[in-house]
């Protein structure tokens, strides 16, 4: 049945595809389709826009329109039919860098027949994706989590981060010169809010502008109200630990 209700409405312009609205949204409600997010049905759209604060094209907001009511049957059924195709096949919605992933090293076992300049030490990522714009705040592989936040040139210019920072932790990457400092603030403050973070470690280089990566975590603890331990690593640029 039809009634006048709020509903989320997808500026098709503004839309990058990214696919950020379509972790956010809890009902499965968007979808990606021709390189735009889209809603699937407009019963599975709650309206409540847990979606907007995810996109950073601002391509969404809350209408009011005539629509299919809300309805929350048709979402349960709808979650467990995405579900049941997740468990058969990869999900092919959203922009690949975006895809929520967690994973485990590979065994040694794993990496015997790779070419020699693949061997050796194994990578200690756990998770897909790492850049700090990417990773929305409800990840689950955040819950609970210590958590190395890098600068992205730190990875360069240190050879054993793998071994010696990332390995048991979930890491999220930017760069504190180019990046959009506001927004990281934003993001982490609802990430220490939310994801029961137990330790936060940050890794940056010893030049001037990569200090802002500690200032953008400091602001973002007090402005989420938590009190998390907080460690910092600083690289120089031949990269020993100063």
């Amino acid at each position: 049945m039809k009634v006048m209700r709020k509903i989320i409405e997808i500026d098709e312009e503004k839309c990058t595809g990214c696919g950020q609205c379509v972790v956010a949204c809890a009902e499965g409600a968007i979808e990606i389709r021709d390189g735009k997010a889209k809603i699937i049905r407009d019963l599975l759209c709650d309206g409540l826009g847990a979606c907007i604060g995810e996109c950073p094209e601002d391509a969404l907001k809350i209408i009011e329109r005539e629509a299919d009511d809300f309805d929350e049957k048709a979402v349960h059924d709808h979650l467990k039919k995405m579900e049941k195709q997740t468990a058969q096949e990869p999900c092919a919605c959203g922009c690949p860098s975006s895809q929520i992933q967690s994973f485990a090293p590979k065994a040694s076992c794993q990496v015997v027949n790779e070419p020699k300049a693949f061997t050796g030490e194994e990578s200690a990522l756990t998770q897909w994706p790492v850049q700090i714009k990417l990773v929305p705040p409800t990840a689950p592989f955040l819950k609970g989590a210590d958590l190395l936040v890098v600068a992205d040139c730190v990875p360069v210019a240190y050879p054993s981060l793998h071994k010696d920072l990332l390995q048991g932790r979930a890491v999220m990457m930017g760069c504190p010169k180019f990046d959009n400092a506001e927004e990281y603030v934003e993001k982490f403050a609802q990430v220490f809010a939310q994801s029961g973070i137990t330790s936060v470690t940050v890794a940056l280089m010893e030049v001037p502008c990569c200090s802002g990566l500690s200032m953008i975590i400091k602001k973002a603890m007090d402005q989420s109200g938590m009190s998390i331990p907080v460690n910092e690593v600083v690289v120089g640029v031949r990269g020993k630990i100063l």
